[in-house]
């Protein structure tokens, strides 16, 4: 399961346990929180109820904390996909054959983590759009839980297509955290 999940090794060591609190803003303990609770918000057959996305700042932590999601929700085996959006969709590009394929398992995964959704161009390309379109609404619709990290905020995500952020903000609305705030918020530069 770890290997289909594209979880880097360097990845799967990121845990709650290893998240810093200590000494961080509110917000990044805030969402600490969210995605802590989204791991124990469980249905019956182990996988979230409820989807989580974590926006904002970069260097926030947000990686770190929807990895810890994933790693857990792995543990218990539960089948969790990592998507990171600039890479993965240059591998898309790269072999447009694959396009059906990737699409279709981004669709069905129990679980999908799109990490840095629309990082990258000042403006997202319309075949972008359409494709992560085509994921969030097939999963918006099938009920399917997704971890979302992004520096964009719900707003932003409405500029580049509102059919996406809207989606996104009623899928997460329980664990949904902005992180907002300067420089003090990366701990890269700490």
């Amino acid at each position: 399961m770890m290997k289909s999940s594209r979880i880097t090794p360097e990845f799967q060591k990121k845990t709650f346990g290893n998240f810093v609190q200590e000494g961080r803003p509110h917000t990044v303990v805030e969402a600490y929180n969210a995605a802590y609770n989204c791991v124990r918000d469980l249905d019956d057959q182990g996988i979230p109820n409820s989807s989580i996305a974590l926006l904002g700042r970069p260097g926030c932590g947000k990686t770190h904390l929807l990895m810890a999601v994933s790693n857990n929700l792995l543990a218990k085996g539960i089948q969790v996909l990592y998507f990171p959006f600039v890479e993965g969709f240059n591998e898309i590009k790269a072999n447009l054959d694959t396009l059906e394929q990737r699409i279709h398992q981004m669709q069905q995964a129990d679980v999908l983590y799109i990490d840095d959704l629309f990082k990258g161009r000042e403006k997202a390309t319309d075949f972008v759009i359409e494709q992560m379109f085509a994921i969030i609404n097939y999963r918006y619709l099938e009920r399917k839980p997704i971890l979302i990290s992004s520096e964009k905020t719900i707003a932003g995500l409405c500029e580049i297509d509102e059919g996406i952020g809207s989606r996104i903000n009623e899928m997460c609305r329980n664990y949904k955290v902005v992180l907002q705030g300067g420089i003090e918020l990366n701990y890269r530069l700490q």
